[in-house]
């Protein structure tokens, strides 16, 4: 009898949850700011009209009721914040208060699971709309206040995804943009290898996928520019594509794969600081080597952490190409 109670009396309860987010929310919570200030429903729209089926079109009315597309949408805005897989967001949906909030899910709610995640992100990319979403999210943060200020840091992360166990007449097929001999036949088979991914080496490491390319602005660290390639890509190669020439400040923050003559001399075409590891020049300008030390480590922790949580307010929904995540557990978060 004593165990039992002891055992109700452990249970938690509505306000120990409430009592949970507001210790969350004291300490700063980057979801919540983004929860407020944009205006959800002005996305419904656009996305239902290529990811909602008709009612006139469906078979049956039976069975469970489609999740909401706004929530569907907030799923994918997580996985850019955090650089999730499909079954990696799942289970944190599950686990993270602060992620039921923002999506505004209860305990006992039903959460979506990896292959309904992934079928939105497909119908989206299919349709082309991700670029126009983003454009609206950006214009809602800039009317805010949210504007692109202070310089910028560029960084690049790659994304794993599981090795492909092909032979190697089938992988030169591949990287010669064909489809091995065969696999057509085999719908399941060809459906479930990744062809886009590509092999790359970091710190004598080899890995197996894709990179994520992307622009923060520094002063509210907020993912202006983004994009998606295989893993072979060299970092400075997409450069151009992720830097955001409206932000209000010129200087450029990196690391060393940034760096090289030819680079800097276009931004300074472009009235851009040269790139620096740590700050521009002008900024840089310490009063002894320890001093300089310390401003050096304090600036390339805010380039080697732009992926943090409260850097990753861009949702990105195409975060890798469109094979790179076909079935369940196909990529890697």
């Amino acid at each position: 009898m004593g165990g039992w109670s002891e055992r109700v009396m452990g249970q938690k309860g509505f306000f120990d949850v409430e009592r949970r987010l507001d210790a969350i929310s004291a300490l700063g919570d980057p979801l919540e700011t983004i929860k407020k200030i944009v205006p959800w429903e002005d996305f419904r729209t656009d996305i239902e009209a290529v990811t909602e089926t008709k009612p006139e079109e469906r078979k049956s009315n039976a069975g469970r009721k489609p999740y909401d597309t706004i929530l569907k949408f907030k799923i994918m805005v997580l996985q850019s914040l955090h650089n999730l897989s499909d079954d990696r967001t799942e289970y944190l949906i599950r686990d993270r208060i602060s992620f039921m909030r923002f999506l505004d899910l209860e305990l006992e709610d039903p959460v979506p699971d990896a292959t309904t995640i992934w079928l939105f992100r497909e119908a989206l990319a299919q349709a082309g709309l991700i670029d126009k979403l983003f454009e609206r999210f950006g214009q809602h943060l800039e009317a805010e206040g949210y504007i692109a200020r202070g310089g910028q840091i560029i960084d690049a992360t790659i994304v794993s995804v599981p090795r492909q166990r092909n032979t190697k007449e089938e992988n030169e097929t591949i990287r010669a943009g064909k489809t091995p001999e065969g696999w057509e036949q085999q719908p399941a088979k060809n459906a479930q290898k990744d062809k886009d991914a590509r092999w790359t080496k970091k710190n004598d490491a080899s890995f197996f996928g894709y990179k994520n390319h992307l622009g923060v602005d520094k002063a509210h660290k907020l993912i202006r520019k983004w994009d998606a390639t295989d893993a072979a890509v060299h970092d400075s190669q997409k450069l151009d594509d992720v830097l955001d020439l409206s932000n209000t400040g010129n200087g450029v923050w990196a690391d060393s794969a940034y760096r090289s003559v030819q680079i800097e001399a276009g931004l300074r075409r472009r009235a851009c600081r040269a790139i620096s590891t740590v700050a521009p020049h002008e900024i840089v300008r310490c009063r002894s080597a320890r001093s300089r030390r310390t401003r050096r480590a304090r600036e390339c922790a805010r380039v080697s952490s732009t992926y943090s949580a409260t850097s990753r307010t861009r949702w990105a929904a195409r975060s890798c190409a469109p094979s790179a995540s076909r079935g369940r557990g196909l990529r890697s978060g």
